[in-house]
């Protein structure tokens, strides 16, 4: 996982940043699988599917061809919930 995170720092973050997004390594699995969430502009992001293989997905592989490939997970913010809940209470 300290190497996987080496490789986000080094190639994926200064990309994402530079978009005003950034991404959390959660896992890795122990079939060779990493677990990301993309935060910031990139967790909207229209592209974000196409910049989890072409930016994500290409530098872990090449840096770590034990990498079989990237799993996004999309998480809501307990914030944002509790703010579609309190919005769903007034109605």
């Amino acid at each position: 996982m300290k190497r996987v995170e080496e490789i986000l720092a080094q190639k994926v973050r200064p990309v994402l940043n530079a978009h005003n997004g950034d991404i959390e390594l959660l896992e890795v699995t122990p079939d060779g699988y990493v677990k990301v969430k993309l935060t910031g502009a990139c967790s909207a992001c229209p592209g974000a599917q196409q910049t989890l293989s072409e930016v994500v997905e290409a530098a872990l592989k090449e840096a770590c061809p034990e990498i079989k490939g990237v799993i996004p997970v999309f998480q809501v913010s307990d914030d944002l919930i509790q703010a579609a809940l309190k919005l769903l209470r007034k109605g």
